[in-house]
Order: structure tokens, then C-alpha cells, then sequence
């Protein structure tokens, strides 16, 4: 009787530590996964800033780089996940996960020199698990750019947009060569996959938070939000969770991927390159 019940609590232990186990795996390795759209409850707010915080030294600056939101009602699951690009690079990511909340909050130091164009896009998310309800879930774009320059000629200053002829000046200066090197590698990778631009609708990555409250370009209607959270679960699987990824290829100093939304209406292509020079094609049909 002895061994019996030695038995059955070293099951019931082991049984213990496997349901833990789990837990940890699945909390540990959290994604981003669509599901349909609740109607009755939405974000309070929500937002992705870049703000010039001062001067370190003579040499360097400060960036800070924030995201965050906020639910109007605590969610099963909550997360925050951010890209941050400097002069069209990606440069980092941050991510955060809260069980049973509302809010999410990241802030990060970025340390930079010399004239720099910043830009930063972010996807709010949360999970609703109501009982024997099927799982529903809320969702949000933001973004945000900052200018910051930083020469010699000059005095250093920051700006989201131009409110000067100088600062305007430099604006277009900082675009034109950025656009230059971006524009060149999205030729390769459209020559490489063979894609007819003309037949597409491209918009930039960083620019994916200007459809926060329009229509994606050539989708069908009403279905812009369904394609928008299917698209971030597809970019946070194959794109986003390759940076920490160490034993495959990551995007890190890649340049903004560009996204392609078919004009006939039936799918979108993201186009990227890492940072070993293989390229990459997503497709996500509608």
C-alpha cells in the first residue's frame, strides 16, 4: 500500500511539473495570432512615439523610443511589438506580453550620432477568451518618425515635420539618399522574385499605420482589418521572430520591407532581405 501511494504522488509531482512545463513554453514563446474582430470592446489608446531627449556629449544623442496601449477592459492575453528603423535600416524591436491586462508599456534609450532619419511602426494586440465563446481579439497600427540633425555646420535639432526652410532643406536631403538605397534594393528583390510593380499597390512597412483608418489599398471591402491582423501574424512569424533567432538568417540592418498589395484584389507579397543578402517573398491570399 506503501509503494502504491509512493506511486501515485510522484505521478500526480510529474504530472505537476509537465502541465508547468507547458505553461512556461506557451507563455514564454507568446505570438501574435489573428482572430476574429471583437465589436464590443476596442483599445482606449494606443500610440508608438520618437522623441530627441538631449545631448549625451559632443558626439552623441539620445532617442527615446516608446510604445504602448491600452484596452478598455483587461484581456486574456496583451501585447506591444515595435520595429524601429534608422535611415531605412532596422536597427531593433521590442516586444512585450502581459497576461490578464489592459496596458502595455515599453520604453527604450537608442544612442545616435550624426544626422539620422528615425521611424518606427508598431502593432497593438489582445486577446478576448470568453468561456465556450470562440476567441475573439482587438487590434492596432501606429507609428512615428523623427528627424534628427546633427552637423557641424548646424545647430542640433529635431523635428517630426519641417517648420523651417532649413529644416525642410534637410529633410529632403536625408529622403532623397535614403530613398536611393531603399529603391535599389526593392528593384533587386522585385527583378529576383520577378514581379511586375505596375500590377501592385506598394506601400513601405513604416507606412502600414496610415490605413489605421482607411481601406488597405485594392482589398475588398470591409475586409481591410481581417487582412491587416493576418498580415502581422504572418510578419511576426516569418520576419519579426528571425531576429532572435540565432541559428537562422535575421533582418537585423536589413532595410523597410516592402509590402505589395495585389491591384486585382486577390493577395499581398512582402518583399525583404536579410542581413546574410538572401531574400525573402511572404504571400498572404485573401
Amino acid at each position: 500500500m506503501k509503494k502504491v501511494w509512493i506511486y501515485w504522488v510522484l505521478g500526480l509531482l510529474v504530472l505537476a511539473a509537465t502541465i508547468a512545463v507547458f505553461t512556461q513554453s506557451y507563455t514564454e514563446e507568446a505570438v501574435i495570432k489573428y482572430f476574429p474582430l471583437d465589436e464590443t470592446t476596442a483599445f482606449k489608446s494606443f500610440g508608438t512615439s520618437l522623441e530627441f531627449s538631449g545631448q549625451e556629449d559632443e558626439d552623441e544623442y539620445e532617442v527615446v523610443w516608446e510604445v504602448s496601449s491600452e484596452s478598455e477592459k483587461p484581456m486574456y492575453l496583451r501585447q506591444d511589438v515595435s520595429l524601429l528603423y534608422v535611415n531605412g535600416r532596422l536597427k531593433g524591436v521590442v516586444s512585450k506580453w502581459e497576461e490578464n491586462a489592459s496596458i502595455i508599456k515599453k520604453k527604450t534609450s537608442i544612442h545616435g550620432e550624426d544626422s539620422q532619419k528615425y521611424q518606427a511602426v508598431s502593432f497593438h494586440h489582445g486577446e478576448l477568451h470568453l468561456g465556450e465563446e470562440a476567441i475573439r481579439s482587438i487590434q492596432a497600427t501606429s507609428g512615428d518618425e523623427l528627424y534628427v540633425i546633427d552637423s557641424p555646420h548646424t545647430k542640433r535639432t529635431s523635428f517630426t515635420s519641417p517648420e523651417t526652410p532649413e529644416e525642410e532643406e534637410w529633410k529632403q536631403r536625408l529622403d532623397h539618399t535614403i530613398n536611393q538605397q531603399i529603391r535599389a534594393q526593392w528593384d533587386e528583390l522585385l527583378a529576383h522574385f520577378q514581379v511586375k510593380e505596375s500590377d501592385y499597390t506598394a506601400v513601405p512597412l513604416t507606412r502600414l499605420a496610415d490605413f489605421e483608418d482607411k481601406e488597405l489599398p485594392g482589398v475588398p471591402k470591409g475586409q481591410s482589418e481581417r487582412i491587416k491582423g493576418q498580415l502581422w501574424e504572418g510578419l511576426y512569424k516569418n520576419y519579426i521572430l528571425g531576429i532572435h533567432d540565432t541559428n537562422s538568417s535575421h533582418p537585423i540592418q536589413s532595410y523597410i520591407p516592402l509590402l505589395l498589395f495585389d491591384k486585382k484584389g486577390k493577395h499581398v507579397m512582402v518583399l525583404y532581405e536579410d542581413d546574410t543578402g538572401k531574400k525573402h517573398q511572404l504571400l498572404q491570399y485573401y
